[in-house]
């Protein structure tokens, strides 16, 4: 039986995790600006980490135009209750018209990286 208990230990803490974390994408076309998002949103415990990925090449189109530009991509890591903290950062200080803010739940990760998030960005007290 004891192997019964750490199935459903198991299985509880996975269905509680489910959810309350995300991971939100922003582009920005300048590693200095990038840098200064990541810093902010981390500063303002708005993110637990943010990942600067460069050498994206973005087609789209914008004022009736197709458009193929250089981006960088800001890859968030945060609770789900935290999202729209990191859209209203970002929306206040990304120097573009319309900046892409777009955010997927997390289904499943590593427990101790989760709880982890939850410690930086202040949802779960430390234990």
């Amino acid at each position: 039986m004891p192997s019964f208990f750490r199935v459903l230990r198991r299985t509880l803490t996975t269905m509680s995790q489910q959810g309350d974390y995300s991971v939100a994408f922003v582009t920005i076309d300048k590693m200095e600006i990038a840098k200064k998002l990541a810093a902010g949103l981390v500063k303002e415990k708005h993110a637990a980490c943010v990942n600067i990925i460069p050498g994206l090449i973005s087609v789209y189109e914008w004022e009736g135009k197709i458009n193929e530009d250089p981006e960088l991509l800001l890859k968030i890591k945060t609770a789900t209750s935290k999202v729209d903290d990191v859209i209203k950062y970002v929306r206040e200080n990304h120097p573009y018209d319309v900046a892409e803010v777009i955010s997927f739940k997390i289904d499943n990760g590593n427990p101790p990286y989760l709880k982890w998030i939850d410690e930086v960005v202040g949802t779960k007290p430390k234990i």
